[in-house]
């Protein structure tokens, strides 16, 4: 069966489509964000017997228009020209007001136990590292809530703290045309989200970053119930095994399999790795079928 690499931004500058037919990948390593340090190794499950790969998919979808923030409203101050002048007073000495106690970061099991709603304002108010000091926003997950499927990336991007949403921008427009060219709906099949809640700034996250956000990730993997993982970018494949990762094979994290890939953003710098990417896809595909 033929097979075509469709996944264009419309109207974008610059972006290539490069037909391939998916065959079988070497592993090698996926070039993108410096990894968290190894834990553990996770154990590998031999890829499955090749299979024919999806056929024609839909054409890339235009990109969503971004909501402009609301300029903030000016202060609108009144005058009173006409009141009359109080009698001079000597002012009362100040007394400051005691400070408020910093909230405590959450533990691990609070985390365990918490519904979508309660983990979604954990992250925005998260205390866990030192990121909480520097971030413009903690970016929550997006997508389906119970899905089979989650795509994870590595921490949020400048557009991703804007948004706030996870891989959003061009990078998530690409990466819905990516999902979609293995049948799969973004909106009802797949959960969004990243490693880090927070995006450091101008540097990659440290390891105690790393395992701060952790439980986040983790409860998200349970409250959605998904079996099938596709890391994108070296950091994600790396940060959720804890370990080593590559590209070409399946991998196991507990009960769930695990395919790596490259990262949108490389993708949109570097089209002609479209088609090692088509083929990480369609192994994702085919061990999940």
């Amino acid at each position: 069966m033929g097979i075509g690499v469709q996944w264009t931004l419309r109207d974008a500058p610059g972006t290539v489509d490069v037909p391939v037919a998916a065959k079988s990948l070497a592993p090698a390593e996926v070039p993108s964000d410096p990894v968290a340090p190894a834990l553990a190794a996770p154990s590998v499950v031999a890829p499955p017997p090749a299979v024919e790969p999806p056929g024609e998919l839909p054409p890339a979808i235009a990109p969503r228009p971004a909501s402009p923030s609301p300029a903030p409203a000016g202060e609108d101050t009144a005058w009173f020209d006409d009141a009359p002048v109080p009698a001079p007073v000597r002012p009362a000495t100040p007394v400051p007001a005691p400070a408020e106690p910093a909230s405590a970061p959450l533990s691990d099991e609070a985390i365990a136990q918490m519904d979508w709603p309660a983990l979604q304002a954990a992250v925005s108010s998260c205390t866990r590292c030192m990121l909480c000091e520097t971030r413009h926003a903690a970016v929550n997950g997006r997508g389906a809530e119970h899905a089979t499927w989650i795509a994870i990336a590595g921490t949020p991007s400048p557009a991703d703290e804007q948004a706030p949403q996870a891989v959003s921008g061009e990078a998530g427009q690409l990466l819905d045309n990516m999902l979609k060219a293995i049948e799969l709906k973004p909106e009802s099949d797949v959960y969004v989200t990243n490693v880090v809640k927070c995006r450091p700034p101008e540097r990659h996250p440290s390891a105690e970053e790393v395992i701060a956000c952790r439980p986040f990730l983790d409860r998200e993997l349970a409250l959605t119930g998904a079996t099938m993982a596709i890391t994108f970018g070296q950091f994600a494949a790396r940060g959720l095994m804890m370990g080593p990762a590559s590209r070409g094979k399946v991998m196991r994290y507990n009960q769930l399999s695990v395919v790596a890939t490259y990262h949108p953003d490389d993708l949109l710098r570097k089209p002609e790795d479209k088609p090692k990417a088509w083929g990480d896809l369609c192994l994702a595909k085919a061990s999940h079928a």
